[in-house]
C-alpha cells in the first residue's frame, strides 16, 4: 500500500492472498463506519425535522430512509466512501480497481437499502462480510465491488 493513485489499482482488485493488509480488518471497521453513518444521519434527520413544522414527525421513518440513502450515495459516488468509512480509512473500488462512479455507488446504495429491508439478505451480508477473502456483502458480490483499507499517502 504505497499509493492512493488509481494507477496503482489499474490490474483491479487487490488479491487478498498477496495484498491482504488492503482487507485486514475491513469487517470491523465497516461496522464502526456504520455505526458513525447512521449518528450523521440520525442528527441530519433530526434537522429536517423542524424545518417541515415538525410535519415530518407522521413521516419520520420515510424521510430517515431518504436522508439515509442521499447520504450514503453522495458519499459513495464522490468519495468512493462516506465519512464513517473515510473516518476508518476504508474506501469502496470497482473489480477493475476503480472508485465508484455516481451508477455504481447508486446501485450498491439500492442493494444495501433492499438487504436492509427484507433483513435476511442483510444477515447473509454480515455473514459473508466476516467469511469471504475480501470481505466482500452480497452487494458487493453482485456488483464486484469490495471495500478495501485506503492506501497509504505520501
Amino acid at each position: 500500500m504505497t499509493s492512493t493513485d488509481d494507477t496503482f489499482f489499474a490490474r483491479g482488485l487487490p488479491d487478498p492472498a498477496t495484498e491482504g493488509a488492503f482487507y485486514r480488518d475491513v469487517a470491523v471497521k465497516r461496522f464502526i463506519a456504520w455505526g458513525v453513518d447512521v449518528a450523521i444521519i440520525a442528527l441530519i434527520t433530526a434537522i429536517l425535522v423542524p424545518l417541515t413544522a415538525f410535519t415530518a414527525l407522521f413521516y419520520l421513518v420515510g424521510l430517515y430512509m431518504v436522508v439515509a440513502f442521499l447520504y450514503r450515495w453522495i458519499g459513495l459516488a464522490r468519495k468512493s466512501a462516506t465519512i464513517g468509512q473515510r473516518l476508518v480509512s476504508l474506501e469502496f473500488r470497482t473489480f477493475r480497481g476503480e472508485r465508484l462512479d455516481a451508477l455504481t455507488a447508486f446501485l450498491h446504495v439500492l442493494g444495501y437499502t433492499v438487504s436492509w429491508s427484507f433483513g435476511i439478505p442483510q444477515l447473509i451480508s454480515i455473514a459473508t462480510m466476516l467469511i469471504t477473502p475480501k470481505g466482500q456483502s452480497l452487494t458487493d458480490m453482485l456488483l464486484g465491488t469490495a471495500a478495501i483499507n485506503r492506501a497509504a499517502r505520501f
